[in-house]
């Protein structure tokens, strides 16, 4: 999969591709990262890439003129790659679509993505009405810059890539995979401050722990997240 970001900091990916299993995928060629920086396209000796709203108010936002032409360079390099002509620009906006794990399976079947980090108090909504195909948010709440929410949806694209996780089951038992939570979970020793490991996952007996596992599962959902609990999702075992 190949990801073009747009960012005025770059840098701040160091985070994904030094570390773990994006870092690992990085290296063994599932996903390709490469960077366009809006300053890099500003046409004035300063170099700037933020002007004041019109109408007043704090803050300030991204200028339109840079941002296109690194979107527009983002574009081309896809392009380039043969890969240009799917690739969406996606705006990583608290306005945009929830990221859940349909999302996330979605995104991860693409070939290529445009990442559009916005900074400051936003981008111009002529930018995002004439070049962004889709809007993708990480929660309810405000980030200080789309980076963080970039690496987020990096991350869990990556993990779905073949070959990206060792265990692939591992990737198959995931909260929210299949709409439930995940179980609770268990290591040596077998008793921790008085407090001893489920005698069910001592049995042996495969299919008790299957369903002990589904139980579990089940019980955690209704507990922390009932609001993922509903007729559509569950069969009639569980």
């Amino acid at each position: 999969m190949h990801i073009n970001i747009v960012t005025l900091f770059p840098e701040m990916f160091s985070a994904i591709t030094d570390f773990g299993i994006t870092s690992k995928a990085g290296k063994q060629g599932l996903i390709e990262l490469d960077y366009f920086n809006p300053r890099e396209f500003a046409t004035d000796r300063h170099r700037t890439v933020d002007d004041k709203p019109y109408g007043g108010g704090p803050g300030m936002l991204m200028k339109t003129g840079p941002l296109v032409a690194a979107i527009n360079a983002a574009r081309k390099g896809l392009r380039d790659k043969g890969r240009g002509s799917e690739a969406k620009v996606a705006y990583l906006s608290p306005q945009g679509r929830v990221l859940d794990q349909a999302g996330v399976f979605e995104l991860a079947s693409r070939e290529s993505i445009i990442l559009l980090c916005g900074r400051y108090q936003g981008i111009d909504q002529r930018v995002i009405d004439q070049e962004v195909d889709e809007e993708w948010s990480v929660g309810n709440f405000v980030l200080s810059g789309g980076e963080l929410a970039a690496m987020t949806l990096i991350d869990t694209v990556t993990r779905l890539q073949p070959g990206a996780v060792g265990d692939k089951d591992s990737v198959n038992e995931d909260s929210f995979s299949n709409g439930l939570l995940h179980w609770p979970e268990y290591t040596k020793p077998q008793v921790f401050n008085n407090q001893d490991v489920p005698n069910v996952l001592l049995s042996g007996d495969h299919e008790a722990i299957r369903e002990w596992r589904l139980q579990q599962s089940l019980v955690a959902t209704r507990e922390k997240r009932p609001e993922l609990i509903s007729k559509e999702i569950l069969d009639q075992k569980e």
